[in-house]
């Protein structure tokens, strides 16, 4: 059986006038003049045949028909917003393989997962350890998270964060075998995430690059060089991004305070169809949220008792 319901424009005027007890605000949220409000409630309430609202003084009340009415006018409207939002707003569901820089990947964005996951419960995340730009044209990765010069083609990139580097090490190192200035270097491991260039970056910033260590180990990246470095075996170089959490939870500190640039970044790529897809966009989205509850500036991370100051034209190459 069909029912005969209001008009749709006068509802919502009589709803925002009940919200607001005034004709002038509601005629300014629904973008429209003082006398169109009045006369969508006078039409509204000729359709229904009774009074709606009444003054009261300088504001607008409610007769008790008029309150019997608007909570099932406000219930409609926020279903109507809510399902048009369901229906506006990117899938939330399905599989999604997403390619990360290693460091990035066990550092920063796997203990973030669960957040993730709370948020868009239908996707489900394969996450894969790698910093190869292969990944973007292959067939089974959806999403890249890269480190490198942003010099890649064929595809949709867009830089997610800059980097800072400069040395960390467990506090009970430090502790055990003091650290009072770059020279102290020499009493320790260096742990290296490349071929050395990054050491030797800050090294050369540090005006110490004739330091000679007692050891340096060289691993695969700056995941194993850091977790390395926590459980005291070294120093390594730290960036302001992965780093952040542990120094924050004093498994790492910062002995100096010198940093040297990365000369490249972290970019999020993908293919150009792929940027496209609803889910590939949400979990894009996603991770620019998450970027901005980085440090705005690594001097707030990078707080170390020693103070060194840096020569000029220093910056610094880094791997995951």
């Amino acid at each position: 059986m069909s029912r005969r319901l209001p008009p749709l424009n006068p509802l919502r005027a009589f709803e925002a006038t009940a919200r607001h007890g005034s004709l002038t605000k509601a005629a300014g949220e629904l973008n429209v003049t003082h006398g169109a409000i009045s006369h969508q409630i006078r039409a509204l309430e000729a359709t229904l045949k009774v009074k709606l609202l009444e003054r009261a003084g300088s504001r607008l009340k409610l007769t008790p028909q008029g309150a019997e009415l608007l909570p099932a006018v406000t219930g409609a409207f926020e279903s109507i917003a809510s399902a048009t939002a369901r229906m506006t707003r990117p899938t939330s569901s399905g599989k999604l393989t997403v390619s990360c820089v290693p460091a990035l990947l066990s550092l920063w964005l796997v203990p973030r997962v669960g957040g993730f996951t709370s948020q868009y419960p239908g996707i489900s995340l394969r996450l894969n350890a790698s910093n190869d730009p292969r990944d973007i044209h292959a067939p089974d990765v959806d999403v890249c998270v890269l480190y490198g010069d942003g010099s890649w083609t064929d595809c949709w990139l867009k830089k997610w964060s800059t980097l800072e580097l400069f040395p960390v090490v467990s506090p009970t190192l430090i502790n055990n075998r003091p650290i009072r200035s770059v020279r102290d270097l020499a009493d320790h491991v260096l742990l290296h995430a490349d071929d050395g260039r990054e050491w030797h970056t800050w090294l050369a910033a540090a005006d110490a690059l004739d330091l000679r260590p007692v050891q340096q180990h060289h691993m695969s990246g700056a995941s194993l060089t850091t977790e390395a470095a926590v459980h005291g075996h070294g120093l390594a170089l730290g960036d302001s991004v992965t780093a952040s959490s542990m120094l924050a939870r004093g498994q790492l500190v910062t002995p100096f305070n010198l940093s040297v640039p990365a000369v490249d970044a972290f970019y999020v790529v993908c293919r150009n169809e792929v940027k496209s897809a609803p889910i590939a966009q949400v979990f894009i989205d996603w991770l620019f949220a998450q970027r901005e509850e980085l440090p705005a500036r690594t001097e707030q991370a990078v707080t170390g008792q020693i103070s060194i100051r840096k020569r000029r034209g220093q910056k610094a190459t880094a791997t995951g």
